[in-house]
């Protein structure tokens, strides 16, 4: 038999050390973020009691946050899946130039603060574009329309009392004695107009609202009513939606995919048929993720939507406008609806969301 080399004797002789030191030190720093967290959501709370949150439940403008936050928050949700499944395919299976860009710029939303993504949106329908002239023109008739309904509906009456009126009595001018001065002859002088320049430009909110005032009969704005809020909420929470369906699709091989071409499927058929079933964990993941995310959006909200109430409140903004007035069990109402629904949905997300497989 051979003699044991030297690497085969250090080998043996080494002897590992203890872990101890090193799984304190992480289970210590663990234990001090999980505590903090459990700490701040206890003192939230107990801060009330029972009977001062459900007397804020019980004020219509909570009612109506809570409301209108279920309803865009599922709108919300909706389009971001509608938007993330097809952006997180084409990153996930092919290459194209320029790929790195537009990977960069899917995670601006994420990486932005919420303030500036509100101002750049309100700034994009501020934007001036040129009018339409036949547009105009079927906004002109739809408001004639109107008037003369209005008109018809509200005739004059004219058998309502006459009250006897006094006599208008035409006052003389009063004319301010004025010193003149006999030298210097009076000249009128010709009034000076200013010529300036017809604008013949209109934001997008306008453009906008004339063409739903034409379908709709109704003018719908953008800016501080409720499609602002719903398009601030999909801004950030779309991001997190195609983040999630890129890595279900990453984890979705694509072998099943290529036989299913090879058989003589189409692109589309092979999607729909194959992958797409295989992709449910993530979709109800990136659903979940998004309905949180768009839920807890305060800032885009507050800069692009206002805070207005019972228009444009939701329950972000109810904690904001609360917290101005003094009215803390409110505020924490409020907050504390949000914290059970994040933790309902995150659990949701954990037991249904995403598998830790590898790639077939």
């Amino acid at each position: 038999m051979t003699e044991p080399t030297t690497n085969e004797q250090k080998i043996r002789e080494f002897k590992p050390r203890s872990d101890l030191a090193f799984y304190t030190i992480f289970i210590s720093i663990s234990a001090f973020y999980v505590f903090l967290i459990v700490a701040m959501l206890t003192a939230e709370t107990t801060y009330t009691t029972p009977d001062h949150i459900w007397k804020a439940f019980a004020k219509p403008e909570i009612r109506y946050a809570i409301w209108l936050s279920l309803i865009s928050c599922a709108i919300t949700t909706v389009l971001s899946l509608w938007v993330s499944v097809p952006i997180g395919y084409l990153m996930s299976r092919h290459e194209f130039p320029g790929k790195t860009l537009i990977d960069a710029i899917l995670d601006i939303p994420i990486v932005l603060p919420p303030l500036v993504i509100g101002l750049c949106l309100l700034i994009l329908f501020q934007v001036k574009v040129p009018q339409i002239e036949w547009l105009n023109e079927l906004v002109a008739e739809e408001s004639k329309v109107k008037e003369v309904v209005v008109i018809q509906q509200n005739p004059i009456d004219d058998m309502q009392p006459v009250v006897d009126e006094q006599p208008v009595v035409a006052k003389k001018p009063i004319i301010e004695e004025q010193a003149f001065d006999d030298e210097q002859p009076l000249v009128a002088k010709k009034p000076v107009y200013e010529e300036q320049p017809i604008d013949n430009r209109q934001s997008v909110d306008d453009l906008i609202r004339k063409v739903t005032k034409v379908i709709f009969g109704k003018s719908i704005g953008v800016t501080y009513e409720i499609p602002s809020v719903i398009l601030a909420q999909f801004m950030v929470a779309c991001a997190f939606a195609v983040r999630t369906m890129r890595v279900t699709f990453d984890q979705i091989g694509p072998r099943y995919e290529q036989v299913a071409l090879t058989l003589g499927c189409s692109r589309g058929q092979a999607f729909w048929l194959v992958v797409f079933p295989q992709a449910y964990r993530g979709l109800l993941a990136a659903g979940t993720l998004a309905w949180a995310r768009s839920l807890g959006e305060f800032g885009p909200i507050l800069v692009f939507s206002g805070a207005t109430r019972m228009k444009t409140e939701v329950l972000p903004t109810t904690v904001f406008l609360e917290l101005t007035v003094g009215n803390i069990e409110g505020a924490v109402a409020a907050s504390l609806i949000m914290v059970v629904a994040a933790l309902i949905v995150l659990v949701i997300a954990r037991m249904f969301g995403l598998t830790r497989g590898a790639a077939i």
